[in-house]
């Protein structure tokens, strides 16, 4: 049994968790704001279940685009402290790509989201799906919720890219390839 692993697996686990909840709450409750969808605790109480499948829509979404901070943050980290013994500074390191990693892929997400949100119900000019929606009609939140999972899943390279953009790179040397583990 090698326990080095299974503490750093379980630690990557807990980091998990904390993003899915906090990280994907912040930027559910930014989306919403961006793209005006009202009040969406207070809906969610009543039943309404048009604004529920548009959250839900959007969580799934978001989940999606926080899922590139976590992976970037392990890869950050098995990069830089492949074999090195994990010091307090090694910690504070970690603790601060995380958290680039996230803040960019909260702020990216949900920009990512509302723009592109905002840019199908300006071609769609013949239905106002908000309008829609607030009045309980599910159709347009299905769509829109669809929309914002493609955007998601269109958009999650890019995001990869920029947040990698972040990785301090190790110097190999030539011809020396080391990848995440």
């Amino acid at each position: 049994m090698n326990s080095g692993m299974l503490i750093v697996g379980l630690l990557k686990a807990l980091f998990g968790i904390v993003i899915g909840a906090f990280g994907i709450w912040a930027a559910s409750r930014a989306l919403h704001r961006l793209i005006g969808s009202g009040e969406l605790d207070a809906s969610q109480r009543e039943g309404h279940l048009a604004l529920a499948v548009l959250k839900g829509g959007s969580l799934i979404a978001l989940g999606l685009l926080l899922q590139r901070a976590v992976i970037s943050t392990f890869d950050a980290m098995d990069l830089m402290y492949r074999d090195a013994e994990i010091t307090t500074v090694a910690v504070r390191r970690i603790a601060t790509f995380a958290a680039l990693h996230v803040t960019l892929s909260v702020v990216v997400g949900s920009g990512v989201l509302a723009l592109g949100t905002f840019l199908f119900t300006k071609l769609t000019r013949d239905v106002d799906e908000m309008a829609e929606i607030r009045k309980g009609n599910i159709a347009p939140a299905i769509v829109l919720a669809a929309v914002m999972v493609v955007l998601a899943i269109m958009t999650a390279p890019g995001l990869d890219m920029a947040l990698e953009g972040l990785i301090p790179m190790p110097e190999l040397a030539r011809d020396q390839i080391a990848g995440p583990a």
